[in-house]
């Protein structure tokens, strides 16, 4: 027997036995429900993942973010380096891209080529 079925046969039990009442058993089946439902959707967990690469195709940056933290993310990421922070790309709007996030974008979201180094910028969510 799953360990969450287990759970909602003692919670029933309880309930058969006296031991809480009804409406209690009620709240504790729901706050299990929900502790699945949480468990679960991390599992699908999403990712935002930018790549920096050099003109030779060669990858710079290789940055992979869990869209949960992608405001501080992109900061640190933008902040801690100094290939992201100081290439062609600062101009990119990241506040757009995070906002572009939230509101469920997926796939690649970014490709942009620098004409003056022939770096290239790619972010996408997966």
């Amino acid at each position: 027997m799953s360990n969450a079925k287990n759970e909602k046969m003692q919670i029933l039990k309880m309930v058969e036995d006296g031991k809480i009442s009804s409406k209690d058993g009620v709240e504790l089946l729901e706050a299990l429900e929900e502790k699945e439902s949480s468990i679960s959707s991390n599992k699908s967990a999403k990712w935002l993942k930018v790549r920096v690469y050099d003109p030779d195709d060669k990858t710079k940056v290789n940055v992979n973010i869990p869209i949960s933290l992608v405001d501080i993310g992109m900061k640190f990421a933008t902040k801690f380096s100094p290939e992201l922070k100081n290439s062609d790309f600062q101009d990119l709007d990241f506040d757009e891209i995070i906002e572009a996030i939230k509101n469920g974008a997926e796939g690649k979201i970014v490709d942009v080529q620098s004409e003056e180094s022939g770096e290239r910028v790619e972010v996408f969510v997966e």
